[in-house]
Parts: structure tokens; sequence; C-alpha cells
């Protein structure tokens, strides 16, 4: 994913499945200057982590 879809996502009202490594997670903040993602996983929303931006992938 890039960072201008990333970005898009976070402002999006709808909800768009993002995964990251196989599993589905919810991005909370991209930093533009880094191209990093803060994510948490739905699955478990106190795991939180900073992952690069381009190992998100929006499920379709």
């Amino acid at each position: 994913m890039n960072v201008g879809r990333a970005k898009e996502i976070v402002d999006s009202s709808d909800m768009i499945h993002v995964s990251y490594q196989g599993d589905p997670v919810i991005i909370q903040h991209v930093d533009e200057a880094t191209k990093m993602a803060r994510i948490y996983y739905r699955k478990n929303p106190e795991e939180e982590k900073d992952v690069p931006v381009l190992n998100l992938i929006e499920e379709s």
C-alpha cells in the first residue's frame, strides 16, 4: 500500500479491510515522513505497533 492510500483509509468513514502479515488490522495514524503506520489488530486492540505502510494490504 502507498502512504496516500493509507491516509485515505484513516480519514474514511467507511470500514475498509486492511491486513498486516495476514491478520486484519486498523490503521490509526500514518507518518508520511517515515512511511510508517500505527496499527492495532482487530482481534487484539491492545496490541499496537508501528509498521511500514508498504507491508499493509487492502483487502477487496
